[in-house]
């Protein structure tokens, strides 16, 4: 009775369009920035007046904490093995960021056991409800346990550099994404680009690829300039939106807001079946 129930909720919410938006950020390999444009992005929607949280799933080695300088006393793990309630592991930064964080020891979804999957999914049930935006800064690369979480999103988001090595990886990431889900919507954002890198050729290459060998459509999210506020921010231990906020890359990083938010207007953005997904990956095989 009580799945009917919640799945009943659901629907109702769906229906009203209430439900948050789920976005994976991603990355082909580390150092591209991932994390940094997952905090700034998180206050960008924040400023244009959304409800947000950000979710770390690199567990165990997660570094939105250490970029708000923020030390959290519980995290995801607590929470999923039942040491802690939801709204323990769910911090709010002073600046106004609300966050999980990710926490160690969960070295494989694949050990969890049936409870502590009870309990992420009526965790994400009730995020699904209570925000605008649920934002899951992943690990970089590929594992079989990312991608299961990245199939259940509704959108994916892709940082890339320009470097060659960042456009490979980044599209080897978006192909084994397709693959295994041909619908999935995928947006792509340029960071540290130079003046040096021609442009935004390089990311226009990675959409045309997808396009010619894939017969997929990308978006373009945006551009981010290689900024030294970024550095000093990070050495701060402040999101450089908000310590820097006339800073090139943090005019873009809220045009890249915008632009994503204007992009999920409830006239235009599809019904979510976040949990729905969610459920039938991860429960897959255990019945």
């Amino acid at each position: 009775m009580r799945d009917q129930a919640e799945a009943l909720r659901l629907k109702m919410l769906k229906a009203k369009g209430e439900l948050a938006r789920s976005i994976a950020i991603v990355s082909g390999k580390g150092g591209v920035g991932k994390s940094n444009f997952s905090v700034n992005f998180a206050h960008s929607l924040i400023k244009k007046g959304k409800k947000v949280i950000v979710i770390d799933m690199d567990i165990g080695m997660g570094n939105i904490s250490i970029l708000i300088g923020e030390a959290p006393n519980n995290s995801l793990k607590d929470y999923l093995i039942g040491e802690a309630e939801l709204e323990d592991v769910i911090n709010v930064e002073k600046e106004g960021l609300v966050y999980i964080s990710g926490g160690s020891g969960l070295d494989s979804i694949l050990e969890w056991s049936q409870d502590m999957l009870s309990r992420l999914f009526t965790a994400f049930e009730q995020l699904q409800q209570e925000y605008d935006f649920i934002l899951f800064d992943m690990a970089a690369g590929a594992t079989q346990q990312s991608i299961d979480l990245i199939l259940s999103v509704d959108e994916v988001i892709v940082i890339s550099t320009t470097e060659p090595t960042s456009i490979t990886d980044a599209y080897s990431m978006m192909k084994f994404i397709y693959l295994k889900d041909q619908e999935k919507e995928f947006h792509i954002v340029s960071n540290r680009l130079t003046k040096r890198d021609g442009g935004n050729d390089a990311v226009k290459r990675l959409q045309f690829a997808m396009r010619k060998f894939l017969d997929k459509e990308t978006a373009i999210l945006g551009f981010l300039p290689e900024d030294p506020s970024v550095q000093k921010a990070v050495l701060a231990q402040k999101p450089f939106l908000l310590l820097y906020p006339n800073a090139p890359i943090s005019k873009c990083m809220l045009a890249i807001a915008e632009k994503f938010v204007q992009m999920n207007q409830p006239e235009s953005k599809k019904e979510t079946g976040f949990l729905g997904k969610l459920k039938g990956i991860f429960m897959k095989g255990r019945q």
